[in-house]
């Protein structure tokens, strides 16, 4: 049987599955089972738990190991599981050699990640889907949001030096992807400059034909991006902001850098420069000491910042972070601002497919019967399209998740 591995979480973690399946393959493991990690909130570590129960009832015989943040940060837990044969940490499921001694020495191989002062590409020798690739070229975070255990599963911030990125996805665009996302813990933290690194990608290998961006911090955005975002149609429009509040007492308690007027300054300046820009957030719902008239703030900065994709997270205390200190927002309060910041986000997301009716717009088809749109918004597709291809679409409504082609 194959290697199988379960991701949790970012799309670091999704990148980096393929990193670890092709290792693991490359080692002649068969019948195994990865369990890759998210730690970012108790939720994600209980569903890793309740998946790994699961396979290990499903598969009784296969091994089955664990890694990613979650293992990181607490290796003794999985550990601990009858269930998990094996538990690597980050850096170790990078590494090839973990994959060949994978059954040798102790259960639990994870070492000091916060001695981590390098990053460097890994590469994938699987088969092109010639649709998207991600490239990671930063890992880790030097900042200290009170909310966030990221840094001690991820470690510092490190960035992969400029020539290996450019190597990479020359790479990938030789083996016939078309669009490349570049990826990182804290991605605008890139050095010498996530804005010098797009302008050369973009320079240097001409015949890419769509670069984006994962996540990015609006107040770390330096005038080299803003400057190409501007310039360049195949810098994609559409960004996903860390936002996580729209109150400037919270985003303080947070130990955020950006207050809400820069929020909506950074969203209005980009939309001046980029008119056909779509923009993403991240916002925690339910932070310690959170009032209503706090939590309206959020809900505001939806409209305020005009954002179309919300990834909503309630706020989950995680064990020795300094929010996990501060007085908590009852249970079901923070449920229900979740869920109030979910429909605000499903009814911003309609008004974007609503004014998409009647546009033509170019779309890369993925498995599965969709594409994508520059501005990442899916289109289900009118016939079966091999994925990779680039086509005009014109688009004739939607059913209120994606549009639809004509």
């Amino acid at each position: 049987m194959s290697v199988d591995v379960i991701t949790f979480g970012c799309r670091l973690n999704a990148a980096e599955s393929d990193i670890v399946r092709d290792h693991a393959e490359a080692a002649g493991l068969s019948d195994t089972i990865v369990v890759n990690t998210c730690a970012v909130t108790a939720e994600a570590v209980s569903q890793a738990r309740q998946n790994i129960r699961r396979l290990r009832r499903d598969r009784p015989r296969a091994r089955l190991v664990v890694t990613g943040c979650a293992a990181q940060i607490d290796p003794n837990m999985f550990a601990g599981m009858p269930e998990v044969d094996r538990v690597l940490g980050n850096e170790e499921k990078l590494a090839p050699s973990a994959w060949i001694n994978l059954d040798a020495g102790h259960k639990i191989a994870v070492g000091d990640i916060m001695a981590a002062t390098a990053a460097a590409p890994h590469r994938v020798a699987g088969p092109a889907h010639n649709t998207r690739a991600f490239v990671q070229v930063q890992n880790g975070c030097d900042h200290r949001c009170t909310f966030c255990v990221i840094p001690y599963g991820r470690g510092n911030s490190r960035s992969v030096p400029m020539a290996d990125v450019l190597a990479e996805v020359r790479r990938l665009v030789a083996n016939g992807h078309r669009e490349v996302v570049l990826t990182g813990v804290d991605l605008t933290s890139y050095r010498p400059s996530l804005g010098l690194l797009v302008k050369a990608i973009l320079k240097s290998v001409p015949e890419l034909e769509r670069l984006r961006l994962s996540s990015i911090d609006s107040v770390e955005a330096d005038t080299d991006l803003l400057d190409v975002l501007a310039a360049d149609a195949r810098l994609m429009p559409h960004l996903h902001l860390s936002l996580q509040s729209g109150d400037d007492l919270i985003l303080k308690r947070m130990k955020r850098r950006h207050s809400r007027a820069d929020a909506i300054a950074f969203c209005d300046q980009v939309r001046r420069m980029r008119p056909d820009v779509v923009f993403g957030g991240d916002i925690i719902a339910g932070f310690p000491t959170e009032t209503e008239t706090m939590f309206a703030r959020s809900l505001d900065l939806v409209e305020e910042c005009g954002l179309t994709h919300l990834h909503v997270f309630p706020f989950s205390a995680r064990p020795g972070t300094p929010a996990a200190r501060m007085p908590q927002v009852a249970g079901e309060v923070v449920k229900n601002r979740a869920w109030r910041l979910r429909e605000a986000g499903a009814a911003a997301l309609i008004r974007h497919l609503d004014g998409e009716i009647g546009a033509r717009r170019r779309v890369l088809a993925e498995r599965g019967g969709i594409g994508r749109t520059e501005q990442f918004t899916p289109v289900r597709l009118p016939a079966a399209i091999e994925p990779g291809v680039m086509l005009d679409i014109d688009i004739a409504g939607h059913d209120g998740r994606q549009l639809l082609a004509a």
